[in-house]
């Protein structure tokens, strides 16, 4: 069996930046199969699309998760870009129920279900992983997530991924407001085999709306500062978020498997 894969940088206009994923087009439904082609590829995420189904799932190197927003930006970018489907939008099925991702003028726009988070009382915890004491910290559907006073405290951080692991949620978000941006961020989910993931779009279904309340603005405008970095567009809805961004071909080839 031959399968077509890209590798997409997401989150950026330039290949070296951003955050990269690979993304196979395919009816293929063995999740062993796609979890050891994860493992193989080594990026943060491997997306699967079945346009049949209209379905996307992902994989990490080590697991299947819920919802990736890079790897679904990337997906969107292929198929608009590189299958050439001239459509406003296109809509997929997924753990995380219906995700849709707009073909925007100047750039992808990923409508995502928005997070809900609760303050809870993690400060101690969180500064013996990062080594810097959070302002306060929140627990959403999926990430324990670190308000900080500095943008120089985020930039600065350098975490026990160990203590990390052992923290509430999936991964550990931690941000700030910055003087270039309306918030700065930065993702580590070692819990998942990925100490620092570069861009991180399902972060910042909890950021969003966070940040909007705090600023008292629907539209933000944010970087996550990781190595690589990534700039995301974003708008606070009602109930979902929008998370616009750039993407780029970065290499096509083919997987063979028995």
């Amino acid at each position: 069996m031959k399968l077509d894969v890209f590798y997409i940088d997401a989150f950026t206009s330039n290949v070296f930046s951003g955050n990269p994923a690979a993304v196979i087009f395919t009816e293929l439904d063995d999740s062993d199969l796609m979890q050891k082609i994860a493992a193989e590829n080594n990026l943060s995420e491997t997306a699967f699309v079945d346009l049949n189904k209209k379905s996307i799932r992902w994989f990490s190197p080590t697991c299947e998760v819920n919802l990736c927003g890079h790897a679904t930006l990337a997906s969107a970018y292929a198929y608009f870009n590189i299958l050439k489907n001239d459509t406003a939008s296109i809509t997929l099925n997924s753990a995380s129920g219906e995700l849709k991702v707009n073909n925007a003028e100047d750039y992808l726009e990923l409508d995502f279900p928005k997070d809900k988070y609760n303050k809870v009382d993690r400060v101690k915890r969180v500064e013996e992983a990062t080594g810097t004491k959070p302002i306060e910290t929140y627990l959403g559907d999926i990430n324990l997530f670190a308000v900080y006073e500095h943008e120089n405290n985020i930039r600065s951080i350098k975490p026990n991924f160990n203590l990390v692991s052992q923290l509430d949620g999936q991964g550990l978000i931690i941000s700030s407001t910055s003087e270039s941006y309306d918030f700065v961020s930065r993702y580590f989910c070692p819990k998942y085999g990925i100490n620092e993931d570069p861009v991180t779009g399902s972060a910042h279904t909890t950021l969003i709306p966070y940040w909007s309340d705090r600023l008292n603005k629907d539209k933000l405008i944010a970087k996550q500062i990781s190595t690589r970095g990534g700039e995301l567009y974003c708008t606070n809805l009602k109930d979902r978020v929008l998370i616009g961004g750039h993407a780029v071909l970065y290499m096509k080839g083919t997987i063979e498997v028995d």
